[in-house]
């Protein structure tokens, strides 16, 4: 039987209580789903060589604390974040270096590709730097709360869960903090 390239939430849930409970061997294929999106992002953060530990922290975490999942506190993936948001705000002056390093180089380390790299550094080349700095200036909050919808890919709703504040909030500092760089920015092409 095969298993479908898009998995229903409620079948995460279902590993993770009651069946993970019991059997934790079924953890595994959480982590074969939400460890590569978690470690791309972790890496994006802090570098790939703390990834690895970040996301091995995250599902030891998950797994040893697995019988105080909420679902009514939000869903199995936003439970799973927030494990790495946390784990990732540990590791906050290791971000700092990586984005002083990469404000002064331009090169980001975690680039997936060469191609990508020669068209980043090209196409980015002045910007980089700058949005490094700007991101590195930010209150770690909204920095956590920019790249979990930027870098993360979550939703708003899955940032409130892992920030543990209401959609609304999130709303309104990501508009800020988007606003802050835009401005931060647009002093870069202007000045």
């Amino acid at each position: 039987m095969s298993t479908p390239d898009v998995i229903p939430e409620e079948w995460d849930e279902a590993l993770l209580r009651p069946r993970s409970l019991d059997d934790p061997g079924c953890f595994d294929d959480l982590f074969r789903r939400h460890a590569p999106p978690i470690h791309r992002y972790a890496a994006r953060r802090l570098g790939s060589h703390l990834a690895d530990d970040v996301v091995a922290a995250t599902f030891h975490q998950a797994l040893k604390h697995r019988h105080s999942y909420d679902p009514a506190r939000g869903d199995t993936l936003s439970w799973l974040w927030t494990i790495a948001t946390n784990l990732i705000r540990r590791h906050h002056r290791a971000e700092a270096r990586l984005y002083r390093a990469l404000a002064r180089t331009g090169v980001d380390p975690v680039i997936e590709s060469h191609a990508d790299r020669v068209v980043d550094q090209v196409t980015a080349a002045t910007v980089t730097p700058h949005l490094a700095k700007a991101l590195a200036g930010l209150r770690k909050v909204d920095r956590d709360l920019l790249l979990l919808v930027a870098w993360g890919e979550l939703t708003y709703q899955q940032v409130a869960d892992v920030l543990d504040v209401p959609v609304g909030t999130v709303r309104s500092r990501l508009n800020r903090t988007r606003a802050k760089l835009r401005k931060a920015l647009g002093e870069v092409s202007h000045g």
